[in-house]
Formats: C-alpha cells, sequence, structure tokens
C-alpha cells in the first residue's frame, strides 16, 4: 500500500530524495543531470507541445483559451503527483523545485518497464488526454480542451522519461530513481 509524504521545497542535494538503494550491474538512464539543464530542456519541449495543441484549439473553436480551464490545469498539478505516487509501492514523497517550474514524486521502489511507463502517463492521460478527446469531439467545450491541453503540456518531464525508459530499458529490467538519477538493472532471475 501507497503512503503518500510531503517532503517540502527540494533543497537541490540529490541525496536528501527519497531513493532506491543501488543493484548490482545498475546502469543510469542516459538523461540530463543538471537540474537547471533539465528544468529548461522540459519547459521548452512544454512549450512546443503546447503552441501545436493551441494550434488545433483555435483550429476547432476559433475561441479564446477558457482561464478557468487554465487554473484548474495549474490547480490539477499536485493531483498528478499524487496520481504518479499511487503506483508506487510503499512509502513516496513529493517534493517542489517551482523555481524551475517542477514538482516530482519518488521513492524507494521499483519498476517494471511497462509499471514505470505507466506511472508516467497515468496523470496525463486522466488530466490532459482524456479531457483533451472529449475537447475533440466536442469543440464547443472549451473549458476540457483548454484544461487538457494545458494538462498534455504540463507533462512534459514525464515524456523525457517515457521516451528514455523506452529506448534504453531492456525488457524484463527493473527501474528505480535514486536522487535525481534513474537507473535500471536486470533483476537475477532475469540475467
Amino acid at each position: 500500500m501507497t503512503k503518500f509524504h510531503y517532503a517540502g521545497k527540494y533543497n537541490g542535494d540529490p541525496s536528501s530524495i527519497a531513493s532506491h538503494e543501488h543493484e548490482p550491474g545498475r546502469v543510469p538512464f542516459k538523461e540530463i543531470k543538471d537540474m537547471n539543464k533539465l528544468g529548461i530542456f522540459i519547459n521548452l519541449i512544454a512549450l512546443l507541445i503546447g503552441f501545436v495543441l493551441i494550434g488545433i484549439y483555435f483550429y476547432l473553436c476559433r475561441k479564446n483559451l477558457d482561464i478557468v480551464g487554465i487554473i484548474l490545469a495549474i490547480i490539477a498539478a499536485i493531483p498528478h503527483e499524487f496520481l504518479h505516487a499511487l503506483c508506487f509501492k510503499g512509502d513516496v514523497y513529493m517534493y517542489e523545485a517551482l523555481s524551475r517550474g517542477m514538482l516530482f514524486v519518488s521513492g524507494p521502489g521499483t519498476f517494471s518497464k511497462a509499471e514505470f511507463v505507466f506511472m508516467c502517463l497515468l496523470p496525463n492521460i486522466v488530466f490532459g488526454f482524456i479531457p483533451f478527446i472529449i475537447f475533440l469531439f466536442n469543440p464547443s467545450n472549451t473549458l476540457l480542451g483548454t484544461f487538457g491541453l494545458v494538462s498534455i503540456a504540463s507533462g512534459a518531464g514525464d515524456y523525457y522519461n517515457v521516451f528514455n525508459a523506452l529506448t534504453q530499458v531492456p525488457n524484463g529490467a527493473r527501474i528505480y530513481n535514486n536522487g535525481m538519477s534513474t537507473y535500471w538493472y536486470m533483476p537475477k532471475e532475469n540475467a
């Protein structure tokens, strides 16, 4: 069972993050290690996704973005992290690094590749893709359209993690976080 903890503001020290102990034979993800560069990269991806979705939005309904949808998407950042947290087994901790435009969760658990991808995408599906797809079929619902597009764009960091998992992790491996880094390893029964 998942036990959620709010850990507060991330202090910049990776060793302060709740993490899984290193496994023998671990392989680090090839990912951006510097938090400032990571924040810039993820926010650029979010802007690119946002511009594409705003273009679709305006093409379909030719109305201004719904301000309530924007506010709800910002508020949904915390439930977004709760949905990630639900995928962990045991303790999970939420941190905020708002100066870098990020909230994140971490814990000592491990995931299969499929579990990791699901954990990363779950909040984006619930808060982003489902509302935006409903909007695509009913463009007059600008609240769901705006809420969905902002929520989809806000998941840029999750898409980066999914890309890394799908392109770097072999089947049968387990994935875990240690500090601000992600690793995979092959359990003995799969080695």
